[in-house]
This record gives structure tokens, sequence and C-alpha cells, in this order.
């Protein structure tokens, strides 16, 4: 009589279990959030949502280059969702800002971000800055300003066309150390930061060309405006 009381405790103790996990699953709330796409201000023709519990996400990408380029682009994230801004000068006008941001209710993503100009105001770090889409970069010393406060150097692939890019300049701390991380929707990159200083001196080192490819602009244009278009 005891052994039948305690396994109908046990199956006691474990539907409640089951119960209570149940409650729990079913409680995590689940939200739509926009989804869209758009290319300097051309968005994709039809918006749609895309259900979410993990938070909406949106982000503008800026480049200059020396026209501005911008992406903008909302949705559900994979995984939970991150915040991130950051922006970086390479060589001589040729700047990219960067802002992610997080919300969590019903359609919250659905508007524009601006995304912080860069300040003019020099802060008194120097870094060796280039830019190169071929097999040389040649670095120059390059005034940083605002929070642009560390030397960064960039290296990039495409993710769907065989590009490469090599970068070095001036960035927000926010740029350091970014592995694998897809930016413009189309180039994967790697970044590392070094102190800047106000007495530079140019280290050779950090100068490494990367194979002659066909140039980045046109191909990034052209994936763009299809995917505004679908």
């Amino acid at each position: 009589m005891e052994a039948i009381m305690s396994w109908f405790l046990v199956l006691k103790s474990l539907l409640a279990v089951c119960i209570i996990s149940l409650f729990s699953v079913s409680s995590v709330e689940s939200y739509a959030c926009i989804r869209k796409t758009c290319f300097d201000g051309q968005c994709s023709r039809f918006l749609n949502t895309c259900e979410s519990s993990k938070g909406c996400f949106s982000q503008r990408q800026e480049f200059e280059f020396p026209t501005l380029q911008t992406l903008e682009q909302t949705g559900c994230p994979e995984d939970s969702c991150t915040e991130l801004a950051f922006s970086a000068t390479l060589g001589r006008c040729r700047t990219f800002r960067y802002d992610r941001r997080c919300c969590y209710t019903k359609q919250c993503n659905n508007g524009s971000i601006k995304v912080s100009p860069i300040s003019s105001d020099p802060n008194g770090v120097e870094c060796p800055a280039c830019y190169s889409e071929d097999d040389r970069c040649s670095p120059v010393s390059l005034k940083c300003t605002g929070e642009e406060t560390t030397c960064i150097k960039v290296t990039g692939r495409g993710t769907q066309y065989p590009i490469e890019i090599y970068g070095m300049g001036c960035a927000t701390r926010t740029a350091c150390n970014l592995k694998n991380m897809t930016v413009m929707d189309g180039i994967q990159i790697n970044t590392s930061c070094v102190s800047g200083s106000s007495s530079l001196q140019i280290n050779t080192s950090y100068v490494s060309g990367s194979p002659s490819l066909r140039p980045i602009l046109s191909v990034l244009t052209s994936l763009f405006l299809m995917k505004a278009l679908l």
C-alpha cells in the first residue's frame, strides 16, 4: 500500500511539473513586427510582417563614398535582439554609420530611424587612414573627430559576390572587434582597433593589400536596386 501511495505521489508531482511548464511556454508573448527593406528611400513594393517573441528590430546604415547610400531594414531577429550603434571614417570622405534598435510590442518598429551625424570637432586623436578595393592601401594621417576616438582596421568580403575591401581610419569604440558581421546587406566584415595618438606614427604593418577585384559600389548598387524592386 505504501508503494502504491509513493507512485501516486510521484505521478502527481510529474503532472504538476508538466502543467507548470505548459503555462510557462504558453505565456511567452508573440507579436507582429513590420518587415521591410529600403535602399536610398526606395522600399520593397509590399510591406509584410513577421511573428516574434524576441523583439522587433530597426536598423539604418549609411555609407558615404562620396555620395550617400542608405539601407534601412526592419523585421524579426533570428535570435535575441541586440542593439548596436557605431561609426567609422576610412580614408578621406568615406564614412560609415550603423544604428540597430530593438523594441518589444506589436509593430513597434513601424517607422524610420535617424542616424546621428558625425561631429566635425577634432578630438585630438590621429590615425592612419586608407581605403582600398585593389592591391594597394597607402595610409595617410587622419585627424579624428567627435566620438571616433580609436583607430580601426577593417577587412571585408562579399557574401554574394567576389568582393574584398580593406580600410583603416577613425572609429567609435563600439566599432571594435566585430566578427563576421554583415553590413550593407552584402559585405561581411571583421574589425580590430588600437588606441589613437596625437603624435601619430603610421605603422606600416597594418598595410596589406587585397586582390584586384571589381569596384564594390557598382555591385552593391545593383544588388540593392534589385532588392528594392522585389
